[in-house]
């Protein structure tokens, strides 16, 4: 089946849209940032670097660490553009760009978030590292495509829906589990996350500033939520759409995000580059292995 010009846009130089990146540039292991100046900061981490390409909030980098080959590549935030940015990753990956078919032999990338995020539970500390072992999209991006269903733990979503009195309103959570091997990797060394990714950072996270809340006590029941072994640990805004678009297309992904705020102390730190500089380390070290 070849794909429309309207429906994959390539650009003049071969690479995609909106990351402008050609199938040859993409490594098989991919860490994402939200922030593109992180993309610099972790690729000064890299040696046989390849090249450096930005377009808009998009900035990536290819080049090795412990050997292996690695591309970093910025998101900007938000799931509306992670739809974009796992999509092109999975075009360059599976896509042939001259005939415009998808290929025969399908590729699986591993792909790793990193960031920032506030917890909601008291015992989880500013500066520990959470690895989120579920994430939940509360934006409804992946209700957009078919068979959401199949990739999705519709236990654990009916009764989050059921046990925080979710508003009909809002746009139906689906909740994705992480890749069980990336899990492994981190599981020594992380708090065990379950993870909600929110369309916003203000009212969607629960702050007030001006405007009130569709659902004022979300924070108080988003905190109290259990199911099976799992807790709610933090707010964040990518994970659910990585997690859930790559398990669509067949990717190993999972999100790993630095508290850098503990929404149920009150508390924050705004100067954590040192944070992310040795989230950075493990992730790579760990990534690597």
């Amino acid at each position: 089946m070849r794909i429309a010009e309207s429906e994959l846009i390539i650009n003049e130089d071969g690479s995609a849209f909106h990351i402008h990146m050609r199938p040859e540039e993409l490594a098989d292991k991919v860490i994402l940032v939200g922030d593109p100046g992180r993309v610099d900061m972790i690729g000064e981490y890299l040696y046989d670097v390849e090249f450096r390409h930005a377009s808009r909030e998009f900035v990536s980098i290819t080049g090795k660490y412990n050997g292996k080959r690695l591309t970093i590549l910025s998101t900007g935030i938000g799931t509306d553009n992670c739809d974009i940015v796992m999509t092109e990753l999975d075009a360059l990956a599976n896509v042939d760009f001259e005939t415009r078919e998808p290929k025969e032999d399908l590729k699986s990338l591993t792909i790793l978030r990193i960031g920032t995020t506030g917890a909601i539970q008291p015992d989880i500390p500013i500066g520990a590292p959470i690895f989120s072992h579920y994430s939940i999209g509360c934006d409804g991006l992946l209700n957009w495509y078919a068979d959401r269903d199949k990739i999705t733990d519709k236990e654990m979503e009916e009764a989050f829906k059921e046990y925080t009195g979710w508003d009909r309103n809002l746009p139906s959570p689906y909740f994705v589990k992480a890749n069980d091997e990336l899990i492994s990797r981190f599981e020594d060394c992380t708090v065990k996350g379950v993870t909600i990714s929110a369309p916003g950072f203000y009212g969607p996270q629960g702050r007030v500033i001006r405007l009130g809340l569709a659902m004022p006590d979300m924070l108080d029941r988003f905190e109290s939520f259990r199911h099976r072994d799992y807790r709610i640990t933090n707010f964040e805004m990518e994970s659910s759409a990585i997690s859930g678009l790559a398990k669509h297309l067949g990717h190993k992904a999972g999100t790993i995000c630095c508290a850098i705020a503990n929404r149920y102390l009150k508390s924050s730190n705004p100067d954590y580059k040192s944070m992310i500089k040795g989230l950075a380390e493990l992730s790579l070290d760990r990534l690597t292995r």
